[in-house]
């Protein structure tokens, strides 16, 4: 028997989970493309932040027509007990890489990857992108390749340096 008065809290993975089965294909079919979600305390209370892109770029009228179908979304499931503030924007000109795909698209842009271990250069390495051979990542760190695997690596992204 259910015990009453008892709230189940619904983790942050657990609700950034759905909103990627969610939110993936529905981006996917108009276009655009999850890059990513944050779902964390900020200051008084919780942010629920999705990041979108898509070629050329995304405006004001994209994040707002995101924004309403996440909402609705959201109100639906009910997965949420607790308030939050719902954001949607695009990730900017230093966007993260995440996905293969990624590290394919923006091949020839300067990026920053930040090492889960030290590889003799120090945790941040900045270069350029070759692309991915094999599945590993190929940087150019001035004049010289750097091959990485994938789980070598804890973050990337696009860089203006």
């Amino acid at each position: 028997m259910p015990q009453t008065g008892f709230v189940v809290h619904t983790s942050s993975d657990t609700i950034i989970a759905l909103l990627e089965a969610y939110a993936g294909p529905l981006l996917a079919d108009v276009g655009m493309e999850l890059v990513e979600i944050q779902f964390r305390r900020e200051g008084q209370g919780w942010v629920l932040r999705l990041f979108i892109d898509k070629e050329g770029g995304i405006t004001i009228d994209d994040c707002a027509k995101v924004s309403r179908e996440i909402s609705a979304y959201l109100e639906v499931e009910d997965c949420i007990d607790h308030a939050y503030v719902l954001e949607v924007s695009s990730p900017g000109l230093e966007r993260p890489l995440k996905k293969p795909q990624d590290f394919i698209r923006f091949a020839g842009r300067r990026v920053r990857v930040k090492l889960r271990q030290d590889l003799g250069m120090g945790k941040l390495v900045v270069g350029t992108l070759v692309g991915l051979e094999d599945e590993n990542v190929v940087l150019l760190v001035e004049q010289t390749k750097l091959v990485l695997q994938q789980e070598q690596i804890a973050r990337a992204r696009l860089t203006l340096d």
